[in-house]
């Protein structure tokens, strides 16, 4: 279960390094690697599909994250069949004790002295 759970948060990491670097290679206003590749006119070339390719990747992306972090935690909240389930101990306070066990074995007598 734990080599799953390590596969899948390898697997988020790779997704999320990837997302930066995609967000990163964005610019807001329409330039980004489009105005790089094509210039001003984004119509030469086939340009025009970098932005459509770099805004699906980026949806999915985060979706692939989601959905990783999703199955990871259904993955590990499920208990193990093969763990035995421990019942709670119970907490109980110590009896009291007033004298120590060698001490209350017989109760001792005032010796007895003969009246006159």
């Amino acid at each position: 279960m734990d080599s799953i759970f390590i596969l899948l948060m390898v697997l988020v990491m790779i997704a999320s390094v990837l997302l930066v670097i995609i967000v990163m290679a964005q610019n807001p206003k329409g330039g980004g690697l489009s105005s790089t590749f094509g210039g001003a006119s984004s119509a030469q070339f086939g340009v025009q599909r970098t932005n459509d390719f770099m805004e699906k990747a980026t949806w999915t992306l985060g979706a692939t994250i989601i959905v990783l972090i999703l199955i990871s935690v259904v993955i590990t909240g499920k208990p193990s069949q093969t763990a035995p389930v421990q019942q709670p101990v119970k907490k109980e306070a110590p009896a009291k004790q007033s004298a120590p066990a060698s001490q209350t074995t017989a109760p001792t007598q005032a010796p007895v002295t003969p009246a006159k």
